[in-house]
């Protein structure tokens, strides 16, 4: 007969989900009250404030959804896309192919922008792309491209999208909360994120934002948006300003505790001093994997703070190293993706996780791991490199 489950306890620091914190997952064990209780109602509005807060916007369609961040994705694509639009899509890694698949199961035709995985998405391109197709209904594109460790320019990007005249859809998932990311500024209009990345939260929730434009479009639509649950039409009815709400779904009640606590948390350390903080995790931790003679397959001027492609040497099975670490050293790191299969190493820092203690601990072992495999290297380098870094900050 089974028993009950207990996991084993990890250190998290792959591509997410992220070391959850603690204060999050005793949120998570506070007792279950309905979903239109009016309590609930008032952390719905709490909830909507942090949310707004995190991604530095005052748009009134902001909530959380209740799924994981591709369910955030599939929303915005299927509340703005109608049969027959057009949508530039960028693609420089894994998600971006992901916007693809949803522009067309809309029945909108995707017109793509490729670069090189490994790289930013190039703005020639976009605007070459954006000319070049005046009927376009929206540029999309991926701000921290999970398989590669990119961070593309999303300032720049929707200041271009805007100049054409276009809808810009940004996939914030593994940004939020780890580098700097303003809606209202930025003019972005419709965005999606996950819990469980810089947010450190359980999986199962994807914050979006919508614009007022965006909402507009959403609501002078000519047809059914396709999918009844992730209609911004019904769910702006549950998650609106006013005490009556109109019943939706039954909302994940205890996962959003955690989200709530999650943001709380944000908030109280504040946005700049979280960004300052996986920057600082990164270069520290960059600097231990020089010292061990390994590379950052990024360029420095793209680099994702809070994910870190790291290039395997030369004759090592990456999935046996990333296998030892987990066996002997409960850590977890994660594999590439796609052309990258087999070549890098994802290194998360993020959310509660992005700490000096991760950094030194997982360049202690992925250094032991590494001569124990066979690598000569100077043995402690590592370590003592990210400690100076630490020591000059």
């Amino acid at each position: 007969m089974p028993s009950s489950f207990h996991p084993p306890v990890r250190t998290l620091m792959g591509p997410g989900p992220s070391d959850v914190n603690p204060r999050i997952l005793e949120a998570l064990s506070r007792p279950t009250i309905g979903h239109l209780d009016p309590e609930f109602i008032r952390l719905m509005d709490e909830i909507k404030a942090l949310l707004q807060y995190a991604f530095k916007t005052n748009n009134e369609l902001t909530l959380p959804v209740s799924a994981p961040g591709s369910a955030g994705m599939e929303a915005v694509f299927v509340n703005l896309l109608e049969r027959g639009d057009k949508a530039i899509v960028c693609q420089n890694g894994a998600f971006g192919g992901r916007m693809k698949e949803n522009v067309e199961r809309c029945g909108a035709t995707p017109v793509m922008v490729m670069d090189e995985w490994g790289t930013a998405v190039d703005l020639d391109k976009v605007e070459q792309a954006l000319k070049s197709n005046p009927d376009a209904k929206m540029l999309a594109f991926v701000h921290a491209e999970t398989s590669t460790g990119v961070l593309s320019d999303a300032q720049r990007l929707a200041a271009l999208g805007h100049q054409y005249g276009v809808l810009v859809v940004v996939d914030a998932v593994t940004s939020l909360g780890g580098v700097p990311l303003e809606v209202d500024a930025w003019g972005i209009d419709a965005i999606y994120s996950g819990s469980q990345k810089c947010l450190s939260c359980i999986p199962g929730l994807s914050p979006v934002s919508f614009s007022s434009r965006a909402v507009e479009v959403i609501r002078s639509r000519t047809s059914k948006v396709q999918s009844w649950f992730l209609d911004m039409n019904l769910i702006m009815d549950y998650w609106g300003g006013s005490t009556r709400r109109s019943y939706h779904h039954t909302a994940p009640i205890n996962p959003l505790y955690g989200l709530h606590e999650a943001l709380v948390c944000l908030q109280e350390e504040g946005l700049p001093q979280v960004w300052q903080r996986h920057a600082m995790q990164h270069k520290a931790f960059a600097a231990g994997i020089e010292a061990m003679g390994l590379k950052l397959i990024v360029d420095p001027l793209s680099r994702l703070p809070q994910l870190n492609a790291v290039g395997v040497p030369e004759g090592f099975d990456e999935a046996v190293v990333r296998a030892t670490l987990l066996s002997q050293y409960d850590l977890e790191i994660g594999a590439g993706l796609g052309s990258l299969a087999g070549k890098i190493w994802r290194v998360g820092l993020m959310g509660y996780g992005a700490s000096q203690k991760n950094v030194l601990v997982c360049l202690g072992a992925l250094e032991s791991v590494l001569v124990e495999q066979g690598l000569s290297l100077d043995r402690g380098a590592a370590v003592q490199a990210a400690n100076e870094i630490y020591r000059g900050a």
